[in-house]
């Protein structure tokens, strides 16, 4: 028959067995939403533009509109 000793160490290993495991899930799911949150900022990245980027182009809007505006006041000279 099993002594007290056998069964609290049997008790004990399952405990930890189940611990163990459990944190393994968790690990492996934690792994899982770093891939897909490395992928959203991705596509974050890539479908918004920096400040950088939309002063440039805004830049480059104005400058083609005052080129357009002083055309338009030239045409209205004439």
């Amino acid at each position: 028959m099993l002594n007290m000793m056998e069964l609290w160490t049997g008790g004990l290993t399952i405990f930890v067995a189940l611990i163990g495991y459990m944190m393994h899930e968790k690990f492996n799911d934690l792994k899982r939403i770093d891939i897909l949150l490395n992928k959203t900022r991705e596509e974050v990245a890539r479908d918004n533009v920096t400040k950088a980027e939309l002063e440039r182009i805004v830049e480059h809007m104005d400058s083609r509109f005052n080129k357009l505006e002083s055309k338009i006041d030239e045409l209205i000279r004439k």
